[in-house]
């Protein structure tokens, strides 16, 4: 048997043991699973973010045991199994890459996106936008909005548009902040958005370097509060000034590591 098949079927065999002999597997839910779920996919996104490739592979195992989880439930339920499930998602991969499985032809990466938006349209999707989820982190939610409408065309010409763009939506959020106004939130919110419109037209996620980002502050605060800790002092007495000094010593040594 083709090894990959004997380690999904070893899953689903362990599935069905815990669901029939184990107090806290035969208690979940559809539900219950749900909040783990999301909590089991931000640490995969961390770990692509770390680029630690070790624990992404466990973490592909936890989120391939939810999946296998679910559909134990849904076929308790009478409702589908995780045989639909696949077939499902290999019948609607086959539809919509008619470039490898019909006789369409595609010159690059662009038309295919183009193509797989007009067919689920035709498949009765009433909105190019009902495939995002409401309920995505909103810096997410924007690059997949902006993703779904250049499919179908609706998209800026070049990145100096786009930039120009930027540019305006910070005069006008500068402009409300100056006059303190309630409209500072909205103007906030535009500039981000148009923000994440230049990412992407460098081929930046913005997820990603924000991630990264925040990964870096993390690692250089950290290393500032060992040195910090390390010289005698407590951080909670310092001012800004001697904290900023050890911020440097910190930014060096990660520099040079």
């Amino acid at each position: 048997m083709d090894p990959r098949l004997q380690a999904f079927e070893r899953l689903l065999n362990i599935m069905d043991d815990l669901r029939a002999q184990c107090p806290w597997d035969q208690k979940q839910t559809l539900a219950s699973l749900r909040n783990l779920t999301i909590e089991e996919t931000y640490e995969l996104a961390d770990a692509i973010t770390k680029n630690d490739l070790q624990e992404l592979k466990g973490e592909i195992g936890d989120l391939l045991l939810h999946m296998v989880f679910y559909c134990k439930i849904a076929s308790e339920k009478n409702a589908f199994t995780i045989t639909d499930a696949l077939n499902s998602v290999c019948e609607k991969l086959i539809h919509r890459h008619p470039h490898i499985y019909g006789d369409i032809k595609v010159a690059d990466e662009e038309e295919v996106k183009k193509n797989w938006e007009k067919l689920k349209l035709k498949e009765g999707k009433k909105s190019v936008l009902s495939g995002v989820p409401s309920s995505l982190p909103a810096l997410v939610k924007a690059t997949r909005i902006q993703e779904k409408v250049k499919g179908i065309g609706f998209e800026w010409k070049n990145s100096e548009d786009v930039w120009s763009k930027v540019k305006e939506e910070l005069e006008e959020f500068e402009y409300e902040v100056a006059q303190n106004s309630s409209a500072q939130e909205e103007e906030f919110g535009d500039l981000i958005f148009s923000l994440v419109n230049y990412a992407r037209f460098k081929n930046i996620s913005p997820e990603s370097a924000l991630s990264k980002t925040n990964l870096k502050f993390i690692t250089r605060f950290q290393l500032m509060e060992k040195m910090i800790l390390e010289n005698g002092q407590s951080i909670a007495e310092m001012n800004l000034e001697a904290m900023d000094e050890f911020w440097e010593k910190a930014k060096d040594v990660l520099k040079n590591r």
